[in-house]
């Protein structure tokens, strides 16, 4: 069951995602750094790390939003970075950031579903998602349309937000994200929905164990979970 606000219009989980990032655009960085003290850019960073060895050379960064993982990227020196998402206003902030990096004619943005990627079978080195793989509409077909645009032996990295066990951890991240979040969201940007749908979304995915189930039912071998921050946000890594 979806668990997108009502608040935002559209018939279809996509249709809601995309009015909730076309709201929170304009203040989304800016809400990234504050929510997580700053951390998100070290996670990133680390999910990045993982492909330095296999030196890919085309990369999708799916759920590409203002084009942080499409800009981190560039560490590895690809000939190619591809970076798609639903929201065009999230993307437009990624262009003006490409733009002023000087990296328009490596990185290209575009507006596409992770369900329908209209590349070919097996274009894609490498495919990265940070923290977008729970929007999916569908997640299974998420999932298996990835697969078919990695070729044999590309890499997957996924970053996700995850449920936390250990107490006080779990006790804590708990009141932080359904109690102290959706306030925070609401002085910051005047959404407080959006910031309500971000921890009851984290609760309704299948974290761990379970995503690596539907890693592998979609295709994918080599699958592991990396828990980041006592848990709080998992890194996933996986091959065609």
């Amino acid at each position: 069951m979806s668990v997108v606000p009502k608040a935002y219009s559209g018939s279809t989980k996509r249709e809601r995602v995309e009015g909730m990032f076309d709201s929170i655009a304009r203040r989304y960085d800016l809400m990234n750094r504050l929510l997580s003290g700053g951390i998100d850019r070290s996670w990133r960073r680390k999910a990045i790390d993982t492909l330095i060895p296999y030196k890919p050379e085309r990369i999708l960064d799916i759920a590409t939003g203002t084009a942080d993982v499409a800009i981190e990227c560039m560490r590895l020196k690809p000939q190619e970075i591809v970076g798609i998402d639903i929201s065009n206003r999230m993307l437009d902030i990624g262009r003006h950031k490409v733009m002023e990096k000087g990296f328009q004619g490596l990185i290209r943005l575009e507006q596409c579903a992770s369900e329908a990627i209209h590349y070919p079978e097996t274009h894609f080195d490498a495919v990265t998602v940070a923290f977008g793989v729970r929007n999916f509409e569908s997640l299974d077909g998420g999932l298996r349309e990835i697969h078919r645009v990695l070729r044999p032996g590309g890499r997957l990295v996924v970053l996700e937000f995850s449920m936390p066990q250990r107490f006080p951890i779990k006790q804590l991240y708990s009141f932080y994200s359904f109690r102290v979040m959706p306030w925070i969201g609401q002085w910051i940007t005047r959404e407080r929905s959006a910031y309500e749908y971000l921890p009851e979304s984290v609760a309704a995915f299948p974290y761990g164990e379970a995503f690596l189930d539907r890693l592998r039912n979609a295709g994918f071998k080599d699958t592991k979970c990396i828990p980041l921050t006592f848990g709080i946000v998992s890194l996933y890594l996986a091959e065609k």
